[in-house]
């Protein structure tokens, strides 16, 4: 079998998704997908200061254009709402709904319990190793987005 980082990690990414997912209860947030619960988390964390569409590109290693699709249709659902700062060249303020609040909630429960599930059988020091590796690989990806893959 043929691993690389990139397969398992988006391997576990589907994973963790259609855990949440298909659990009971799924119509209560049937008009939101994974990546909107990515989104409605980050907003909901980050109520208490202005979030900007350039600080979802960000966290999420988004394009402008696909954050711009993403955040228009989470609003015709109903889950967000753009704040218009007219003064500032970013637009505006993305704040959740009291429909994205319920959401949030509901998804942090469930991704919650999915992940405590799937790392029970972890020891507290393979589970260091593995966060620590995940940032070391992101931190290195992040270096090469910036600067870009050598020449062969």
């Amino acid at each position: 079998m043929n691993k690389t980082v990139h397969k398992e990690l988006r391997s576990l990414s589907h994973l963790i998704f259609r855990t949440i997912e298909n659990r009971s209860n799924k119509k209560k947030i049937e008009s939101m997908s994974g990546n909107n619960g990515c989104i409605i988390g980050y907003l909901s964390d980050n109520r208490e200061r202005d979030v900007f569409q350039r600080d979802l590109e960000k966290e999420f290693g988004i394009t402008r254009s696909t954050a711009s699709k993403v955040v228009n249709l989470m609003e015709q659902k109903g889950l967000v709402r753009k704040e218009g700062i007219y003064h500032n060249r970013y637009g505006g303020v993305f704040k959740l709904t009291e429909k994205g609040m319920s959401a949030a909630g509901q998804v942090r429960r469930r991704a919650s319990l999915a992940v405590q599930i799937a790392g029970e059988d972890l020891s507290d020091e393979n589970r260091a190793v593995f966060y620590e590796s995940l940032e070391k690989i992101a931190s290195k990806l992040r270096d090469i987005s910036k600067e870009g893959l050598p020449q062969e």
